[in-house]
C-alpha cells in the first residue's frame, strides 16, 4: 500500500527536516504551509496552502487519498517564551490541533503523530529523571507554550478513546541545520555567539537534541509507535557553558564572555521586561525564562530507544553541522 505523509508546519525547522528524509523514500508527501508562505514542489513533495485554524482550508490535503496509508505528522505550532497564554498561541496550538484531530477521525487517517514538547511534562523535581506521563494538565506546567502543549496533548489522548490512531512525541530543545525560516532561538544563539554578539550568559542546563533526530523519531513513531503512547525525543543534558565551549571548539570563533549569577539576573529581570515593552521588542530575558532555564532538563528517551529504535547523534556532531550550515546558509537569513 502506498504511503502518503501529510506534514503540517512544512517549512518550519522540524517540518523541513522531516521532508528532507521523506523525499528520499518511496512515498508521497504533502506539506502544509501558510497562505503567506511559499515553497517549490519537488520530487515526491507537493505543498498546499492552508491554516490549521480554518478546517476548510485543510481539506485539499486529504483529496484522492483513498487506498493509501495516510500518516499525518502535526508539527505546526507557535513556540513562545511568554508566561501567559495569548489568544493566538491558544488558537494555533490548541484549537488548531483539535481541528487536525477532527479531520484525522473524519478521514480515517492511519496514524497521527502529534509533536508536543517536553515542556508539557511537569519537571519540578531536579533530583529525578523526567519520563513519559499518561495524563496532561495545563495547571501543572508553567508558561503559555507549555500550557497549550499540555492541553493539546491531552486532547489527542482523549480522542484515542474515540478511535483516533495517534501517538505523541515530546522533543527537547531542538538544534541543528536547515532552520530556513530563521526562527529557532537556539540556532540563533549559536549565530550570536559566533558573531560576537552575545554579551554574557546565565548559568543553567539544557537538553539539546538534533532536529534530524527528532525528524527520524517522528517517522519512527508513525511506523512503530503504539497508539495512545507518548515518546520523549531527547539527547543529553548540557550546561550552557558546555554549549558555548563546544561552539568555540568547532568554529574557532566566539570570545570568552562572563557568566551572570542567577540571583543578579533575576533581580534585574523586571527592568529588562519594562525596557522590552518600551522598545516594543522581546526582552533578553524575563523571570519566566530564567525559571525555565533553571528547571529540570534531565529527560529520558529510553522508551523511544527501546520501542522505536530511536538513537540520537553525538552533540559535538550536531554543533559541527550547525556551524557549517550557518556559515554556508544561515547568515543569509
Amino acid at each position: 500500500m502506498k504511503k502518503l505523509y501529510i506534514i503540517t508546519g512544512a517549512i518550519g525547522h522540524l517540518g523541513t527536516s522531516i521532508i528532507k528524509l521523506l523525499e528520499k523514500e518511496d512515498c508521497l508527501v504533502r506539506g502544509l504551509i501558510l497562505p503567506s508562505e511559499n515553497a517549490v514542489n519537488h520530487n515526491n513533495v507537493t505543498y498546499y496552502k492552508g491554516d490549521i485554524r480554518k478546517t476548510e482550508t485543510l481539506l485539499p490535503l486529504f483529496e484522492e487519498a483513498e487506498g493509501m496509508e495516510v500518516i499525518l505528522i502535526h508539527s505546526a505550532g507557535i513556540i513562545s517564551l511568554l508566561p501567559e497564554v495569548t489568544p493566538l498561541i491558544y488558537d494555533v496550538n490548541v484549537k488548531g490541533t483539535k481541528n487536525i484531530i477532527s479531520l484525522c477521525l473524519e478521514k480515517n487517517v492511519s496514524r497521527l503523530v502529534y509533536v508536543s514538547s517536553v515542556d508539557a511534562i511537569p519537571a519540578n523535581n531536579k533530583l529525578v529523571v523526567v519520563k513519559e506521563i499518561k495524563k496532561f494538565s495545563p495547571d501543572k506546567v508553567e508558561g503559555g507554550y507549555a500550557k497549550t502543549k499540555a492541553e493539546a496533548s491531552q486532547a489527542v489522548l482523549d480522542a484515542v478513546k474515540d478511535g483516533l490512531k495517534a501517538v505523541i512525541v515530546h522533543p527537547s530543545a531542538i538544534l541543528g541545520p536547515y532552520d530556513l525560516a530563521g526562527t529557532n532561538n537556539v540556532v540563533n544563539q549559536v549565530k550570536q555567539y559566533m558573531n560576537g554578539k552575545m554579551p554574557a550568559y546565565v548559568e543553567g542546563d539544557f537538553d539539546f537534541v538534533d532536529v534530524r533526530d527528532v525528524a527520524r523519531g517522528c517517522i519512527l513513531a508513525g511506523e512503530k509507535g503504539r497508539t495512545g503512547e507518548c515518546y520523549i525525543l531527547s539527547n543529553s543534558c548540557y550546561s550552557f557553558k558546555e554549549f558555548l565551549d563546544t561552539i568555540k571548539a568547532v568554529s574557532g570563533t566566539g570570545k570568552r564572555i562572563p557568566k551572570l549569577p542567577m540571583w543578579f539576573v533575576m533581580g534585574i529581570a523586571p527592568l529588562m521586561e519594562r525596557y522590552g515593552k518600551i522598545k516594543k521588542q522581546p526582552p533578553l530575558f524575563t523571570k519566566y525564562t530564567l525559571r525555565k532555564l533553571n528547571s529540570n532538563s534531565r529527560f529520558s528517551h529510553d522508551k523511544a530507544a527501546i520501542e522505536l529504535g530511536y538513537r540520537p547523534m553525538d552533540f559535538y556532531d550536531t554543533i559541527t553541522d550547525t556551524v557549517a550550515w550557518i556559515r554556508k546558509e544561515g547568515n543569509k537569513i
